[in-house]
């Protein structure tokens, strides 16, 4: 398929980033390592991708904003337009040598999301959209499942990490409810990849909290650029600007909303 510009910037900037990531993965065992927060790492790698990617981005548009995990947010000239980063999402899965991890970056328009990357380098599957032209794992167009219940479907979540203790409770419920009604729950810790694996059809819903822009904006578009469709945990709107979501397809959409708002009350 033929990507307009912007699309071809975006790929090329992670392909880019991810080298140095694909080195750093192969020697796993020596990663400087620093600590930001309980359960919560990143590594030089981390960083050293995230200057890659702004790096090439700002050369094809120097005029864009950008915000990142490890960076923060940068104001450019176009208010406008700013591209959201989060250079390794699954850092945890990354340190311990598990290939489920990723680079995605997304580029927000007047504060809706219009294009999205996201890379596995270790799989070397790359998951990309922009709003309107459908969403692709390596230029194959990508499919939401079909699946109509809950029973038939194979969910994902992730599970909080230290640090988030007012989550514990809830998630857990949220974990009881929806296991007694599916076919199986997945914690892979990459949100960044649960949203492509929806997208395609490999996982039938999901579902998250407590979570950054930079952590879904990409996804988010892959999800309904692939026929499904994505919500806040609570309420309407976009859940873009909320710190959670829950994506599927139209049928399972409700109830894992249902399932999701019974889990409240316990």
């Amino acid at each position: 398929m033929s990507s307009s510009p912007v699309m071809t910037v975006m790929i090329n900037a992670v392909r880019k980033a991810a080298r140095g990531v694909q080195r750093d993965y192969g020697e796993v065992a020596s990663l400087q390592v620093s600590q930001k927060g309980p359960g919560d790492f990143v590594t030089a790698s981390d960083k050293k991708c995230e200057r890659v990617l702004r790096e090439e981005l700002s050369k094809a548009r120097p005029t864009y904003g950008f915000l990142g995990e490890e960076e923060g947010g940068s104001k450019g000239q176009d208010p406008d337009h700013r591209f959201i980063i989060d250079p390794i999402d699954g850092t945890s899965n990354f340190m311990h040598a598990l290939p489920y991890f990723a680079l995605t970056v997304a580029l927000e328009r007047k504060g809706e999301i219009v294009a999205g990357v996201t890379y596995n380098p270790v799989t070397d599957e790359l998951f990309h959209s922009e709003k309107g032209q459908g969403a692709f794992i390596n230029n194959k167009r990508m499919r939401v499942s079909s699946r109509r219940t809950l029973q038939d479907a194979l969910i994902s979540t992730n599970i909080p990490h230290m640090g988030q203790p007012k989550m514990h409770v809830l998630h857990r419920n949220q974990v009881a409810v929806l296991q007694a009604r599916t076919t199986g729950i997945r914690v892979l810790g990459s949100t960044a990849l649960e949203l492509a694996w929806v997208a395609c059809g490999r996982l039938d819903a999901a579902w998250c909290d407590g979570l950054n822009a930079w952590d879904m904006a990409a996804g988010l578009l892959f999800v309904r650029e692939s026929g499904g469709f994505v919500a806040p945990l609570k309420g309407e709107g976009d859940p873009l600007h909320t710190n959670g979501y829950v994506a599927a397809n139209a049928d399972l959409l409700p109830e894992m909303k249902k399932a999701l708002a019974e889990a409240e009350k316990i």
